[in-house]
């Protein structure tokens, strides 16, 4: 009965008005699952914040890692999906690195990494011990100018990611464990002074891409870009 209504309250969009439509290259999406203008003065009970500081400041979420934690502010959603998109607006303010980050059941599974220097997707290693491992699918010098807002969209169908900024770079990767496990817990992460989010939305997606979708060659794994 608590996961039934978990699930209501989640697809129950925290927008004034209908959320922004997220325009997408492969997947097909089905219907909102949740979405968070941030319009009020307090974070919704839907985020769950592990690290740092998170508040509600001038129609955006911000978060802030502290000293005293030893580990990147962190703040979450309780969504389980399993191809799914999400776009959001982000600003960065002094942090060196922000994320989208996509759990398992069990571990990390994907992330998209923002810095004012680097745009990357990423393949996560879900514990460090093996067998699995992580990949950098996609890095791409960028600059990204302090106080400035930027759009993101992650797309997940199958075994394949895509992640756009600004609809104009745009890296993918594809791996066998994005399609065998669920999307668990999509939320942020920031690294670093702080970073902004806004107009966030996270949809269900259908488990076929676009009809006029053609999956791009593999590419070489990509190196790690300065942050």
């Amino acid at each position: 009965m608590k996961h039934l209504l978990l699930l209501a309250l989640l697809t129950i969009p925290a927008f004034g008005e209908a959320p922004l439509p997220a325009k997408t290259r492969m997947a097909e999406i089905e219907k909102i699952a949740y979405a968070d203008s941030f319009s009020g003065d307090k974070i919704a009970p839907e985020w769950k914040a592990a690290k740092g500081k998170w508040e509600v400041a001038d129609g955006a979420l911000r978060g802030s890692e502290l000293a005293s934690d030893n580990h990147g502010a962190v703040i979450r959603t309780p969504l389980k999906l399993q191809n799914l998109v999400i776009a959001f607006d982000v600003k960065l303010d002094g942090a060196k690195l922000t994320t989208l980050s996509i759990n398992a059941e069990k571990g990390h599974l994907a992330r998209v990494r923002i810095a004012p220097k680097l745009f990357a997707v990423q393949l996560d290693d879900p514990d460090k011990e093996g067998p699995e491992k992580g990949a950098m699918f996609f890095s791409k010098p960028v600059d990204i100018a302090p106080g400035t807002w930027h759009t993101v969209v992650l797309e997940m169908v199958g075994d394949t990611m895509i992640g756009t900024l600004d609809d104009s770079i745009t890296g993918h990767g594809s791996h066998p464990s994005l399609a065998a496990k669920q999307k668990v817990a999509p939320g942020f992460t920031v690294a670093g002074e702080s970073a902004s989010f806004r107009n966030v939305r996270i949809y269900s997606a259908k488990a076929e891409p676009k009809a006029d979708w053609k999956k791009p060659e593999p590419s070489k794994p990509a190196k790690p870009a300065a942050l």
